[in-house]
């Protein structure tokens, strides 16, 4: 049976591994603790900025630093439907006018 590639290697793998690519870039792995006690371990550069909040993977609440005292959890507003946001942009002379004036481009064009 043939083989068409060679064993030990990846894609993208020069001769000399990881060295061909530079030097690494240092990691720190921090934990984000939610108010249900789940912990996330997201892994970062060690020069960048951390977040004060990431999101649960397990429960997607907010999950702060401090596990003693996790992010309050965040209200969301009631649904909203399509026509409901139409009404907050628009007021009932504005929707007449706007009706009034595709009625009148079908009517010309019939």
């Amino acid at each position: 049976m043939a083989r068409s590639g060679i064993r030990g290697s990846k894609v993208g793998a020069g001769p000399g591994g990881e060295t061909e690519r530079g030097p690494g870039v240092g990691r720190v792995m921090v934990t984000f603790w939610c108010a249900l006690g789940h912990s996330t371990r997201p892994v970062f550069a060690a020069t960048a900025d951390i977040p004060v909040t990431w999101d649960c993977q397990d429960c997607d609440r907010l999950g702060g630093l401090d596990p003693d005292n996790p992010p309050a959890p965040v209200v969301a507003g009631p649904f909203k439907t399509h026509l409901a946001y139409v009404r907050d942009r628009r007021s009932a002379a504005e929707a007449e006018a706007i009706l009034d004036e595709a009625l009148t481009k079908l009517r010309a064009v019939a």
